[in-house]
């Protein structure tokens, strides 16, 4: 992480009128100067066959000086949405007026991506639970480290994009150790309606990037193995307001969501889950606002004469949902977290000016 003297007092951005001059970006056989782009395929395994993996690394060296932020996506080989996210920041904005740099890195789990499937094909690895990593590790960590010492630790802040997993999907969503005060920082300015909060499982790519100094949220959105446009943008003006905050787009503002809830500890959240097996009937969609006693879904039998409505513990948003209506007992049907009272009424009125007016 850059150590300026010239930097605020949290050590993510210059402060106003700084007069610092911009420095190269560099890791292990390159180096990116200010004003440069560079298109890198990196090196980071190789193949039964001898032949090396490459992960495709885009880095944006500003002519101004400011933070180093990196964008990542599709740990998980199968996330598709969060690639989109971070191509069209690299290769379709324009960033003439950068002040910092911008390292991004679309397709973290190539041999994942190309197989279509969550974890690395070698020995069915998550590589989401595998950074900081180790040289001489498994597979899957000696991956992780190249990745995470090129080009993770000489950031100043990062964001990691994912997807549910099969079967299920999220509504946009920020993961963040609200504890970490920069990492609250990045969070907030990512500016979604929901911040679960937490440090992550150990091993993932935020938890471990933040522990080593890169403040590093985790944006959830949408389902595996498909683009979906309006998660899409959403994401894409999340990033912005990121960097408008730290000063890398010093023309643009810091966006508020309108309302926001932090899910912490104290905060009733669970996976309601299936106590019998059937066909699964959702009667809400993913970020709908549900009430203590309502109807979730209803799981029926192939003959539809047995049937069990699973109800709502309490009242709060539905984060996650199922996708698959196939379920065996103890299978997730979604995601349901608690919100204060102040935020439920927020919502409600967002409901009632989408809709026309009161129910």
């Amino acid at each position: 992480m850059t150590d300026d003297a010239t930097a605020d007092d949290e050590g993510l951005a210059p402060l106003p009128g700084s007069e610092a001059e911009p420095e190269p970006f560099t890791y292990d056989g390159g180096r990116v100067d200010p004003g440069e782009t560079q298109n890198v395929r990196y090196g980071v395994s190789e193949t039964y066959l001898g032949e090396p993996i490459r992960v495709p690394v885009t880095i944006v060296n500003g002519a101004r000086a400011g933070p180093t932020m990196f964008l990542s996506a599709a740990a998980h080989g199968d996330e598709l949405n969060g690639i989109e996210v971070v191509r069209e920041v690299a290769h379709e904005w324009d960033h003439t007026d950068l002040a910092g740099t911008l390292v991004c890195l679309p397709v973290l789990n190539v041999p994942g991506f190309i197989a279509q499937q969550r974890y690395l094909p070698i020995y069915d690895r998550d590589l989401n639970r595998s950074f900081p990593g180790d040289p001489e590790g498994t597979s899957a960590k000696r991956i992780a480290h190249r990745i995470h010492r090129n080009f993770l630790e000489p950031c100043d802040l990062g964001l990691d994009f994912h997807t549910s997993t099969r079967g299920r999907t999220n509504t946009l969503h920020v993961r963040a150790d609200m504890e970490h005060q920069r990492t609250a920082r990045v969070a907030n300015a990512f500016a979604s309606n929901v911040i679960i909060a937490g440090e992550g499982p150990s091993g993932s790519l935020r938890r471990e990037a933040t522990e080593a100094g890169v403040p590093t949220i985790t944006v959830e959105m949408g389902e595996a193995h498909r683009f979906q446009r309006g998660l899409i943008d959403r994401a894409l003006a999340g990033t912005l307001s990121v960097m408008a905050e730290f000063g890398l787009r010093d023309e643009e503002a810091v966006a508020w969501p309108g309302w926001r809830t932090v899910v912490d500890g104290s905060a009733e959240k669970t996976w309601l889950r299936a106590d019998a097996g059937g066909l699964v009937e959702m009667h809400h969609e993913r970020g709908s606002l549900v009430y203590e006693g309502d109807a979730v879904c209803t799981i029926t039998n192939p003959f539809k004469t047995d049937s069990t409505v699973v109800e709502a513990p309490f009242t709060g948003l539905l984060v996650g949902v199922l996708e698959n209506p196939l379920v065996y007992p103890g299978n997730p049907l979604c995601h349901l977290v608690e919100l204060d009272e102040r935020t439920r009424r927020a919502l409600e009125r967002e409901g009632e000016r989408t809709s026309g007016g009161p129910a």
